[in-house]
């Protein structure tokens, strides 16, 4: 049986770079209404702040399914409470596969390791199928926490402690 596996990995790795190419191009086209250019997507990802994503800043997720580099997202901490979902990509091959709900657990687990309490994003209105994911998971629409040329609606989740309990309580 075919089965997902997620980890914290480095954002310039061949797969995580392959698969923020892939994000890239899919935002990019879906914006410009028109296939992005390798050029466009060269400079979408120059100076992008994805370097950032690394700890104790934030962190970035690999996801392979069966064996192949299927998905990926990152978390920027805001501040001492906050992160910031970013990057969250399924190759189209993978979606419905249910590795979506998996990458958003892990993004939350690391949010949670480097002190984050809520975890906020921005997406764009006609990213729909993100959007519902989002809403699917417990994230609620909230007012407009930062800005930009892409930043159409904002959601936001409380994340939950993790709850340690003690051998034989």
């Amino acid at each position: 049986m075919t089965s997902w596996r997620l980890a914290p990995e480095s954002f310039d790795t061949p797969d995580a770079t392959a698969l923020r190419r892939d994000y890239y191009d899919e935002v990019a086209s879906r914006y410009w209404k028109r296939p992005a250019t390798s050029q466009e997507i060269d400079e979408g990802l120059t100076n992008d702040g994805v370097e950032l994503l690394t700890p104790p800043t934030g962190q970035f997720v690999v996801g392979w399914y069966g064996g192949e580099a299927a998905a990926c997202g990152g978390l920027l901490m805001l501040d001492a409470e906050r992160a910031e979902l970013t990057r969250v990509y399924l190759r189209p091959a993978f979606r419905g596969k249910g590795g979506a709900g998996l990458l958003l657990d892990l993004l939350e687990s690391e949010a949670r390791l480097l002190g984050a309490s809520r975890m906020v994003l921005n997406t764009r209105l006609d990213l729909i199928e993100a959007r519902s994911l989002y809403v699917r998971h417990g994230y609620a629409e909230i007012p407009a926490y930062c800005t930009g040329p892409y930043v159409q609606i904002c959601y936001a989740k409380d994340l939950k402690p993790v709850s340690v309990s003690a051998p034989g309580l």
